[in-house]
């Protein structure tokens, strides 16, 4: 290959690559100019000074941690907590699958089009408030400044589970006492999200799902005679009539949403809802309240 033949295929490679990016960013860049403004500090446990509380000794906990006084008093060994005010970090999940390319109408996103945007426009927010980003299950440190937010963008703009499985439910856990969002449709009673879950809240994770669905998945509208093609692979469904399922249909959805609420709530998260058919700014408050929910706890603890 000659060295203009080279550059040619890696200049075009790169203005795909750039064709895509900025409206992705500047479209969550929009989001989160629209949903809040300004920085705040996360109170969590950390090497300051203050005293913030004992808790029980664990196996991953160093030895120098353990209070002995404090542990003499009672009939087990506990370690001392300082408080500190410092960046935390804040770890994404954004369902990957092709249950999220599904729209309804060409005048709406697909699922996966409006979880990246909310996906970038929480992690601008935290970049601008001083803090780090990076995909859950990565294995990817956190990053903070502008470079975090193009590489998030570039992640989330892959096809297929994205990043080259950068978003990862069984991959390396976060740190512990960082946060967390999982941001996807949920409609399968998949083992991964909850085994998940159990697992970021034992070491301390707090976070949020937000189930992102398209308003035909919530209000199945459809009359008559319907043929369903799943996106996943699956075989399609003749439905002779549609309408005479939607009530059982929405009891089904709404056992599924009790279920992800509950699982929140054993793991002390938020369980969040958005439809694509409404404007992306009231989610991402709710996820940007939602992602400062451990500090005010913690604060007034």
């Amino acid at each position: 290959m000659t060295p203009g033949k080279a550059s040619a295929d890696l200049r075009s490679l790169a203005e795909r690559a750039a064709s895509r990016l900025p409206p992705l960013l500047l479209a969550a860049e929009r989001v989160a100019a629209a949903a809040a403004q300004g920085a705040h500090g996360r109170r969590r446990v950390g090497s300051g000074d203050a005293f913030w509380q004992f808790r029980r000794y664990q196996p991953q906990d160093a030895p120098s941690m353990i209070d002995w006084r404090q542990s003499a008093r009672a009939d087990a060994v506990y370690v001392r907590e300082n408080e500190w005010e410092a960046a935390q970090s804040l770890h994404l999940w954004r369902d990957g699958s092709g249950s999220m390319d599904y729209r309804s109408s060409q005048a709406l996103p697909t699922k996966r089009e409006r979880a990246d945007v909310l996906a970038l426009a929480l992690a601008v927010l935290l970049v601008r408030a001083g803090e780090r980003v990076a995909p859950l299950g990565g294995g990817m440190r956190p990053m903070g400044g502008r470079f975090a937010l193009d590489r998030l963008a570039a992640l989330l703009s892959e096809r297929g589970d994205g990043g080259g499985n950068a978003f990862r439910l069984d991959g390396p856990p976060p740190p512990r006492f960082a946060g967390a969002a999982l941001i996807g449709d949920f409609l399968d009673a998949d083992d991964r999200v909850e085994n998940c879950m159990r697992q970021l809240s034992e070491r301390g994770v707090r976070g949020c799902l937000l189930q992102v669905l398209d308003p035909a998945e919530e209000d199945l509208p459809f009359e008559g005679r319907v043929r369903l093609t799943g996106m996943e692979g699956e075989e399609p469904l003749l439905v002779p009539r549609i309408d005479q399922l939607r009530d059982a249909y929405r009891r089904r959805l709404a056992d599924r949403r009790d279920h992800l609420a509950a699982l929140a709530r054993a793991a002390g998260w938020r369980f969040l809802i958005h439809r694509t058919d409404q404007p992306p700014h009231a989610a991402l408050l709710a996820l940007w309240a939602a992602a400062g929910a451990r500090s005010r706890e913690e604060a007034s603890g």
